[in-house]
């Protein structure tokens, strides 16, 4: 498929499918529309009367307009208050047109929406991340595609100008959003660490990063003894990542990025019973993904920043060598661990990961992990959480998902809450009480930062979904690629 900016105006184009957005305070035809309706003898004032269309946000409405015109359908997708049209309203029109189109066997669409604040270059970044990943679809796993029919072979954005550099910027980002979809969604026999580490080394040779790829023994040696003790029931290896991408000359900032790598969790000896969502468990390497997705996003995009890119990658299993409930660990830090729940066991491939991080001498560290089902309890599906103890971290990130087009929360990180972690042989417990459980997890990874600004991503909810929204199929959504590239991008 190809995406392409033009300067053809909305009355002059000619394809297969024709889409035009409209405001929900305003949707009478104006201006060019006018003339657009008289050229196809009235049928879209006809189509918004028939199905009652009040341009609402998400809604789309599909009409045939003859075969004697240079445009064979016109879909109109709703967006909401015109005062509240933003960039990710945009993002989710131009997916919710591009999917409509499809289903209508359109080969070639023309999209005419309203250009978001004057900035035609970001407006053309937001329709074309919008079209490519909603048009993505996985079939790796399938002996036989489900849809045999035709695609959409080239879109076409009204009205923009020439935006190259905008839609290129837009498909190496999405690229690491698909890269990471499809590390999330296909299962813990296919994707492994071991795998996870070719990925890795496949990013560094493609984009020009360094990769250096820690085994068991060197893990050992560094004294990595909470990843190392969750990896430890595997038959697979653990595999310790890290990728550096630096710019040419100085950098302006040195960034780090760190995700939690756990491709398959059966919860250990506290294993995951009936109703915990254990077929599901290959997503627990979510972080990871994103991670690795921003990686391959930013080796592309080649900023003026130094960026690393590190995981503690492995499985959590059952075995004769598994770590027992009870099991005092040593972490890399010197702090020792009582682990009093193994299915708690990210946040001690995290506290290995960070304490590397906090030693590369970096500006600031992100950690995101699908880490606890309390910050789903609280947030929801579609919401993301974020603790950090500096606020202008947490500003930057906020402001970076604000423009990805990703939701995210900050939560507090009260710190009388540590005092449920406390334990009576160790220096603290891996999990607390149940309430406030992402709070307690959070300020667990607090124990392995010291001076260097750091923010936590809980990406529990977000990292799947279970029905189609927006750009996001079901499945696997690549969450916190977007806002990871913006972040390093705008700051």
């Amino acid at each position: 498929m190809k995406i392409r900016a033009t300067k053809t105006p909305l009355l002059e184009w000619t394809g297969d499918g024709l889409v035009i957005g409209l405001f929900e305070d305003s949707v009478e035809l104006a201006g060019d529309l006018v003339t657009l309706d008289e050229k196809f003898a009235g049928s879209i004032k006809e189509l918004i009367a028939e199905e009652e269309f009040k341009g609402k946000q998400g809604s789309s409405v599909v009409t045939r307009v003859g075969t004697a015109t240079p445009v064979r359908k016109v879909v109109v997708v709703g967006l909401g208050k015109k005062e509240a049209l933003t960039l990710e309203t945009l993002r989710k029109a131009a997916a919710s047109a591009a999917r409509l189109a499809k289903k209508q066997k359109c080969k070639t669409v023309g999209v005419s929406l309203p250009i978001w604040n004057d900035d035609a270059e970001q407006t053309a970044q937001a329709l074309a991340e919008g079209v490519e990943l909603a048009l993505y679809q996985d079939n790796r796993f399938k002996s036989e595609p489900e849809d045999k029919g035709p695609q959409v072979e080239q879109v076409d954005l009204l009205g923009l100008g020439e935006q190259e550099a905008a839609i290129t910027r837009a498909h190496q980002i999405s690229s690491g959003v698909i890269l990471a979809r499809q590390l999330v969604a296909a299962p813990a026999n296919s994707v492994t660490p071991i795998t996870m580490a070719e990925t890795a080394t496949a990013i560094a040779s493609e984009h020009n990063l360094h990769v250096e790829i820690l085994e068991r023994e060197e893990c050992e040696k560094l004294g990595m003894g909470a990843f190392l003790g969750v990896a430890q029931a595997s038959d697979l290896p653990p595999k310790f990542i890290h990728l550096t991408y630096k710019p040419e000359g100085t950098p302006k900032r040195k960034l780090a990025i760190v995700g939690k790598g756990l491709t398959f969790d059966s919860g250990g000896l506290n294993i995951k019973g009936a109703g915990s969502g254990i077929e599901t468990m290959k997503i627990d390497m979510g972080g990871a993904a994103a991670t690795l997705g921003a990686a391959k996003a930013i080796g592309q995009l080649k900023p003026d920043v130094e960026v690393h890119f590190i995981s503690a990658v492995t499985e959590n299993m059952i075995s004769g060598h598994a770590m027992h409930p009870g099991d005092i660990l040593t972490a890399s830090n010197g702090k020792t661990i009582e682990v009093n729940n193994t299915d708690a066991e990210g946040r001690l491939t995290l506290a290995d990961a960070l304490v590397f991080t906090t030693k590369l001498g970096v500006d600031a560290i992100v950690d995101l992990a699908t880490l606890t089902g309390a910050c789903i309890i609280a947030l929801g599906d579609d919401i993301g959480g974020l603790f950090s103890p500096d606020d202008a971290l947490a500003s930057e990130l906020q402001k970076a998902a604000e423009i990805a087009g990703e939701k995210i929360w900050r939560l507090p990180m009260e710190e009388k809450y540590f005092e449920g972690l406390k334990s009576g042989i160790a220096d603290m417990k891996n999990t607390g009480p149940r309430a406030g459980g992402s709070i307690t997890a959070a300020l667990f990874l607090k124990q392995f930062v010291k001076e260097t600004p750091w923010a936590h991503l809980d990406i529990a909810g977000p990292v799947w979904a279970d029905k189609e929204n927006g750009y996001n199929g079901v499945g696997a959504t690549g969450f916190g690629v977007r806002t990871l590239v913006s972040w390093v991008l705008n700051n």
